[in-house]
């Protein structure tokens, strides 16, 4: 798999840099004319670059965050009929390419966690930078916030949130540390939670915020994230043309988990049980996974959100087929 060659020389523009966006590029092919879907739009930067690979291109663009949607304005006024932008999740990828009457798509990617607009936002609860509402919700018109959860949990609840999405060692602390917190008052703001996390922690010794792990796992847990991965992996798979590919990047242990295990289940041959003399399983799609691909030391240092970014790529083959891995 070639990376840097010509498909991937839109990506050095002005304005948002996505992460690894010249890798994305290239192993998806933009060059060649085909339908692609982007499932984390944000700021757009991939949708952009996809677009300008070739002019016959077409991107449909998911995302649940109003603030993303209002700014596709202006790359839908770019590209007219080529783009397509849709306020909903890739939890729902098959009903909205069903409803597009799209049946096979030739590449997705997926660039998971928070775009640069939530991050950067100074009222939407993301970042412990900001003093604002514990909201934290992608979509902030359903569903329940961080305060929500936080004022409404119970004590095993809370732990099994910290601990399973945060992997925060000191997680049984903090649970408890919230429910005495609220006796008293509600939690209701990043600074309320940021200094109770600093209590029971410390303040900030090193590059790694004390709060950093707990706001990762709200994060995840109001927005369902790994679930709706796993069901947008498995959506966006089925409509993947026969040479078409998913690039997914990721920036958790977690996500890249589901990931990596999804991939490998497409890559084997045969999904019937060990010892089985004779197969049964009848598994029709076969797929061909790469190398992880981690940002160069250039990218981190002009971006160092991008220092824990993981791309991992699959391709769909034919059964009988089958190529060999670049």
């Amino acid at each position: 798999m070639t990376i840097y060659g010509e498909d991937a020389n839109f990506c050095g523009g002005s304005g948002h840099i996505p992460v690894l966006c010249r890798e994305v590029i290239s192993s998806l092919s933009c060059g060649q004319k085909g339908v692609f879907v982007d499932c984390t739009f944000g700021s757009g930067g991939h949708s952009k670059a996809i677009l300008e690979s070739n002019r016959e291109n077409r991107v449909i663009a998911l995302d649940k965050d109003t603030d993303a949607v209002e700014s596709a304005k202006a790359v839908k006024n770019a590209y007219r009929e080529r783009f397509s932008i849709v306020k909903a999740g890739f939890e729902t990828l098959g009903d909205i390419l069903s409803s597009l009457k799209i049946s096979r798509v030739n590449g997705f990617v997926f660039d998971l966690g928070m775009s640069s607009l939530q991050l950067d936002s100074t009222s939407r609860g993301f970042s412990f930078r900001f003093d604002s509402e514990l909201d934290m919700r992608f979509d902030k018109s359903r569903g329940e916030t961080a305060a929500d959860f936080l004022n409404g949990a119970d004590e095993k609840e809370l732990l099994r949130v910290f601990s399973s999405y945060g992997e925060e060692p000191r997680s049984l602390a903090i649970a408890r540390a919230v429910i005495t917190y609220r006796k008293k008052s509600p939690l209701k703001t990043t600074k309320d939670l940021v200094l109770l996390i600093e209590r029971i922690k410390g303040p900030k010794r090193n590059k790694i915020h004390p709060a950093t792990k707990i706001f990762q796992a709200l994060r995840m847990y109001v927005n369902n994230e790994l679930e709706n991965l796993k069901t947008g992996l498995k959506q966006a798979f089925h409509y993947l043309e026969t040479e078409g590919r998913i690039a997914v990047i990721s920036f958790h242990s977690l996500e890249d988990r589901i990931v990596k295990q999804y991939f490998a289940y497409l890559s084997k041959k045969c999904i019937c049980p060990p010892g089985q003399p004779i197969c049964t399983c009848n598994k029709e799609e076969e797929a061909l996974t790469f190398k992880l691909i981690k940002p160069a030391e250039e990218e981190i240092k002009n971006n160092p959100r991008s220092r824990s970014a993981k791309l991992r790529i699959v391709e769909k083959i034919n059964k009988t087929g089958g190529k060999n891995a670049a």
